[in-house]
């Protein structure tokens, strides 16, 4: 089908049908839903700043998607890319001083900090879950603001363990193990057979928090309850401290400087056995024939289970935000609806090789999934998605906990012996609790 300024104008039945809505139990009502049209201002061009991809193929995808839009609309679109740890400082500069980009692709909670500065995208957000299945309640946790979108939610970034097969079993286990006791056994025994694991304790945006935050979880601790409340120094913290400290006895030494790209790098150079990360450690190695071994080797497995007795996890999750301070709301909003048709979208998941979950239901089904046994373990990451936020609402106090890395100070002061898990504790339950006064 050709694309042309009037077709992507009008409302179109067509894409309904595209995205194979019947099959899915919408109602027909909600399923065709007239879209919402947004006609590009005159000379509109647009700024996008997004994060550093760590698969080509998501890159690739979503630059394909936006020349469709730039040849459909005429309107321009640029890209800046930055890494992980500098989208969020950029993207609250621009925000606060209402200048540069139009557009941010960023992390967690992060619009929950300038809230006011972001066009109100509820219209669209509305629009796209009823035609599109709903969105996950997990990742539209994190775009919304007393029941308004400032934000779309984009994907959660699978987190899973990552380790080598043949290691494992050299270790003495013939399978990985399902709970924290075992999997703390079988990194001593990793360690003693001089192939250790590695977790980051730096502030690794992604990597960083979801480890952390998985030690804090599967031991029944949680940093605020459902009034926000700062519940932090419990007993279940403590114990998560304590178990989080014989682990690090078992880890590859520097793991406390670590940020997003360590982990990994780490992995592929055979310096460890076992981290967790996104599917990208996996693709890295088989592009690279000197990898060959590894690639063959990997396998992928969800995080253990710990005395809370259910998986819990945080991932990597993101947004797209609009700046009010854009001159083009119309042509930004018209880029984000023609971004999440059920072509582009699909396009862009698969292009992205499991690395990104899916934001909303209709798109489960992409052949992505089942097209390679280690994608199995990052599939379900947008429905099992925890807040980090957990166990109260999102809001300005959870995304600047998490983005002064409070938790992750918390268990790398810990573990370093900067401090004892006692005091570690304490100076995390002050800083957050500056966060959430009332």
């Amino acid at each position: 089908m050709t694309l042309n300024r009037r077709h992507f104008l009008t409302t179109s039945a067509g894409l309904v049908a595209a995205t194979g809505l019947g099959g899915l139990g919408i109602s027909p009502a909600f399923a065709q839903a007239a879209a919402p049209t947004y006609k590009p201002e005159e000379g509109a061009s647009l700024r996008l700043l997004r994060w550093v991809p760590f698969v080509p193929g998501e890159e690739a995808a979503w630059l394909a998607n936006t020349k469709k839009f730039t040849d459909a609309t005429g309107v321009a679109v640029r890209i800046d890319k930055e890494s992980w740890e500098d989208v969020r400082p950029k993207a609250a500069v621009a925000a606060n001083i209402g200048s540069g980009p139009d557009m941010v692709m960023s992390w967690f909670d992060d619009p929950q900090q300038y809230p006011d500065k972001l066009l109100d995208l509820t219209e669209l957000g509305e629009y796209l879950g009823g035609a599109h299945g709903g969105w996950y309640p997990g990742l539209e946790g994190y775009a919304k603001r007393d029941g308004k979108f400032i934000a779309l939610p984009l994907c959660a970034i699978g987190n899973a363990i990552v380790y080598r097969d043949s290691h494992m079993k050299a270790a003495g286990f013939n399978e990985f193990p399902k709970d924290t006791a075992g999997f703390l056994e079988l990194c001593k025994a990793l360690q003693a057979k001089g192939t250790p694991a590695g977790f980051p304790h730096g502030k690794a945006v992604g990597d960083g928090n979801n480890y952390a935050h998985w030690l804090l979880w599967s031991h029944g601790g949680k940093m605020v309850d459902e009034a926000g409340n700062v519940v932090l120094n419990s007993p279940e913290t403590l114990a998560s401290v304590k178990y989080a400290q014989e682990l690090y006895k078992t880890f590859i030494p520097g793991t406390e400087s670590w940020q997003d790209v360590n982990n990994n790098r780490a992995f592929l150079a055979g310096q460890v056995s076992l981290t967790a990360n996104g599917v990208s450690v996996y693709y890295a190695a088989i592009k690279d024939p000197s990898m060959k071994e590894i690639a063959e080797d990997m396998r992928s497995v969800n995080l253990p289970i710990g005395p809370v007795g259910e998986s819990v996890e945080l991932h990597q999750a993101s947004t797209l935000s609009v700046f009010k301070h854009t001159k083009y709301p119309e042509a930004a909003k018209a880029y984000l609806q023609f971004m999440y048709q059920a072509d582009n979208m699909n396009s862009w998941i698969e292009g992205a090789s499991a690395y990104c979950c899916q934001p909303l239901k209709a798109f489960a089904d992409n052949p992505v999934w089942t097209s390679n046994p280690i994608h199995a373990a990052y599939a379900k990451a947008s429905g099992s998605l925890r807040p980090n936020g957990y166990a109260g609402p999102l809001g300005t106090a959870s995304a600047a906990t998490m983005a002064d890395y409070v938790l992750v100070d918390m268990y790398a002061t810990a573990v370093t012996g900067q401090m004892s898990p006692e005091d570690a504790i304490a100076q995390a339950e002050r800083r957050a609790q500056r966060y959430y006064r009332v």
